[in-house]
């Protein structure tokens, strides 16, 4: 791999030297698909984002599908019931890798204002991986755009050879949740998420 000082002096050129995984995730990056669905009021606040105004379109994602065979990102936009959250996670698993989550909104990150509610799942996390966190109630559209340009830099930093959907070719398949009498079943996906139990007394004290 050539220096910086050289690729400095051949750009001058017009000449650019790069890797295959630069061009790779420059390519990603710059061409998210979101797929097109939202849950609650953030809704709102994503579609005001792809509108004229801030122009989704600038970052490469304004691309919205409406299937999730032909997207790579879910942005999870509002509150999720947990009769919502088995066509969530099988929405998710339809999505072809490599895949990424942005959770936004309070309702989605934690189940917000209605985390009490009967009916409401505290968190997608619970069940898919979630790359980038938005909090508000909702956030603003600039808080999106925010959110897009973190996972453009995670996206940039993935290394081909830790792509854990060239490794595994299950990988991204997570149980889908059954709505029961008694809630969700499972619970949560043990391999995303398990509930923090506090230590005990021995481990405290040392």
């Amino acid at each position: 791999m050539a220096d910086e000082g050289l690729k400095s002096e051949l750009q001058k050129s017009g000449i650019f030297v790069t890797t295959i995984e630069e061009l790779y995730n420059w390519g990603r990056k710059n061409s998210i698909w979101p797929m097109q669905f939202g849950l609650a009021c953030c809704a709102i606040e994503m579609i005001a984002t792809a509108a004229s105004r801030f122009d989704l379109a600038r970052f490469g994602a304004e691309l919205f599908r409406a299937s999730p065979r032909q997207a790579d990102l879910m942005i999870v936009a509002g509150t999720v019931t947990k009769k919502m959250a088995p066509q969530v996670v099988r929405l998710y698993n339809q999505m072809p890798d490599p895949k990424y989550v942005i959770a936004m909104g309070a309702c989605a990150i934690s189940g917000g204002p209605f985390r009490d509610g009967y009916n409401v799942l505290k968190g997608i996390d619970r069940f898919i991986p979630v790359d980038v966190h938005i909090p508000g109630c909702p956030p603003r559209p600039e808080a999106l755009l925010q959110g897009l340009i973190m996972l453009q830099e995670k996206i940039t930093g993935d290394k081909l050879e830790d792509a854990e959907w060239y490794k595994d070719p299950e990988h991204g398949e997570f149980p889908v949740p059954q709505y029961g009498t008694n809630g969700l079943v499972p619970r949560y996906n043990a391999e995303i998420w398990k509930p923090w139990t506090p230590p005990k007394e021995s481990e405290s004290a040392s």
